[in-house]
């Protein structure tokens, strides 16, 4: 009997291994083009230019990331190393291997540190973490304007999203796309970007030897060129404010890979 349940056991772990492996998230192409930042210390360079890259239309699912801890357990909670994650991870799921119930397997994943979330996109979709330019430069845009950032009906939205408490149980994933058939940048999660920590570096000043200069996140959100943008301030207060092995009921994330011709659009 024991070892009938054992080859059961594995049976399981290889069948979800091999739905890892088939799933295909839907990815939508991003055209190239540039973004006008609203950091101060971009100023002097201008319009950021963006290469095209392909997004994911929605931020990781906790089904899709069930799915990745079962196929690596190593990132499961109870198993992920400390030095990758804090006390928080994954502390809404009912077990390590299973969700708190079936309707959360489209809700978006949370209570994913940073490592994690750059862990998952690299071994399950050969991708990774947008810049923090990449993902500015797809909320930027509504549902037929590549930058609605000066409508301040459009601002005012996102802003009453993030001034409401954090839903206990959030909503699934899949809200109406914007102009690049991205969904749910806004209204629906926080999310973690590749580089978080290093948002208010002058560009300039990466190419220097001193590795320290890109730990610094500077003075909050002050480093703004457009006062009035308190939607980006509030994003990059709440990015500079984490460590990589932080986790909130509120941040999930989403990939990002080169373009690609099989994506949509």
């Amino acid at each position: 009997m024991k070892l009938r349940r054992a080859a059961l056991a594995g049976w399981a772990v290889t069948t979800m291994t091999l739905a890892v492996a088939s799933h295909a998230a839907d990815y939508v192409h991003v055209p190239a083009g540039t973004l006008s930042s609203v950091l101060a210390s971009d100023a002097d360079t201008g319009p950021l230019p963006i290469a095209a890259f392909s997004a994911r239309t929605t931020p990781v699912t906790q089904g899709e990331y069930l799915r990745f801890v079962l196929a690596h357990p190593e990132w499961q909670r109870g198993h992920i190393a400390k030095t990758f994650s804090d006390a928080g991870y994954l502390q809404d799921w009912r077990t390590p291997v299973s969700l708190a119930g079936a309707a959360a397997q489209q809700q978006p994943v949370t209570n994913v540190s940073w490592f994690a979330a750059q862990a998952f996109c690299e071994l399950s979709e050969g991708a990774r973490l947008p810049t923090w330019a990449e993902w500015e430069y797809v909320a930027a845009a509504d549902a037929t304007r590549a930058d609605a950032r000066s409508d301040p009906a459009w601002l005012a939205r996102i802003l009453g999203w993030y001034a409401r408490p954090a839903e206990a149980v959030l909503p699934a994933v899949g809200g109406a796309a914007n102009l690049y058939g991205v969904r749910d940048v806004h209204g629906l999660i926080w999310e973690w970007v590749d580089d978080f920590n290093a948002l208010l570096v002058n560009p300039d000043s990466r190419s220097g030897a001193d590795a320290d200069k890109l730990k610094f996140c500077g003075a909050g959100a002050i480093d703004l060129k457009d006062k009035q943008n308190y939607a980006v301030l509030m994003r990059i207060a709440l990015l500079s404010s984490l460590n990589a092995s932080d986790s909130t009921g509120s941040l999930g994330f989403r990939c990002v890979r080169p373009s690609s011709t099989g994506d949509s659009r």
